[in-house]
């Protein structure tokens, strides 16, 4: 059983500290350049970093242990497989470098292809596979080597609905029998509700909140993860109010209540969204926000790129709570 446990800072990209228990699948989510993938690297011991990265007990970082030496298990954005190793091959990699037999690290290179589904793809290369089988593939080269902690980089950026989904339910049935700790990058919700235990907020370089998933999606503190799950959240004074698309009342007008939020703004873009039409409003003097209307209401008062619109929510519509630590 594997635990981990940093508090790593990388000079003008990261400063974060983490625990997490034996199994846990921990969903790291924020912005582009935030610094996940740094993270990542940190824990892979693929960057220098100052600070403690302790595994089972022990410092990584004190001193500095080799890639090799560290019992990491890595899927990265690109995959990086090997384009001139078959699949098989690509597997049996990491255990051939770790002094495994040639014939035994086959044998588990092929148990792992046949436990995520592509047993049969073995002798092809990386250029003859989608790229669901590459990811797939990426993913048994990582787990063949039963690593202490997995890093997952993105693993379903890239591939089409139906493939992602496929692949997300049998990555779920490896991580619930998974005793190390998985570090999961994502910028998709559905990946941190399924299967996350843990949320971790990376916001320009720091850790901006931790909590369950619904935890995290219901009190969302950071504009990226509200708009992740389809909320919107803005601060007033001391509080910081989030509430959906569904609250917020479009007009053409400036409303006559006082008794409501309100922000003046252009419509930035339009998509639609179940039986509505969805408004990325940039309002002057704060955030985007995100507004839904039915579609007719969308053609009568022409909520098109560049309308100048008024935004008002009911405070009784909003989730508070406080900005103070």
């Amino acid at each position: 059983m594997t635990g981990l446990s940093l508090d790593v800072e990388v000079p003008g990209r990261l400063s974060a500290t983490l625990d997490a228990a034996p199994g846990d699948v921990v969903a790291v989510i924020g912005p582009n350049g935030a610094g996940k993938s740094t993270l990542l690297s940190a824990v892979a011991g693929l960057l220098p970093v100052a600070g403690r990265i302790e595994v089972a007990g022990r410092d990584w970082n004190a001193p500095p242990l080799p890639v090799r030496d560290r019992g990491v298990g890595l899927v990265p954005q690109d995959r990086s497989l090997f384009p001139h190793l078959t699949a098989l091959e690509n597997v049996a990699f990491g255990l051939r470098a770790h002094g495994e037999r040639p014939a035994t690290a086959r044998s588990r290179a092929q148990e792992w292809l046949d436990r995520l589904g592509v047993g049969d793809l073995g002798r092809r290369r990386p250029h003859a596979l989608s790229g669901g089988q590459a990811q797939r593939v990426a993913l048994a080269r990582a787990l063949v080597t039963d690593p202490a902690v997995l890093l997952l980089d993105e693993p379903f950026a890239g591939l089409d609905v139906g493939v992602a989904t496929s692949l997300r339910i049998a990555l779920a049935e490896h991580l619930a029998s998974y005793s190390g700790v998985t570090l999961l990058v994502t910028h998709d919700a559905l990946d941190a509700l399924t299967l996350a235990d843990r949320v971790v907020v990376i916001d320009d370089g720091q850790v901006a909140q931790t909590g369950t998933p619904h935890e995290v999606a219901a009190r969302p503190r950071t504009e990226h993860v509200a708009r992740l799950v389809g909320l919107n959240v803005v601060a007033d004074g001391d509080v910081r109010r989030s509430f959906p698309p569904s609250a917020v009342t479009v007009s053409l007008a400036r409303p006559e209540t006082s008794a409501r939020l309100t922000w003046r703004g252009r419509v930035a873009g339009t998509t639609p969204h179940g039986d509505a039409l969805r408004l990325l409003v940039a309002t002057e003097d704060g955030p985007e926000l995100l507004a839904d209307v039915t579609p007719g209401a969308a053609v009568d008062l022409g909520l098109t790129a560049g309308r100048e619109v008024w935004l008002t929510v009911k405070a009784t519509a909003t989730t508070t709570d406080s900005m103070r630590p």
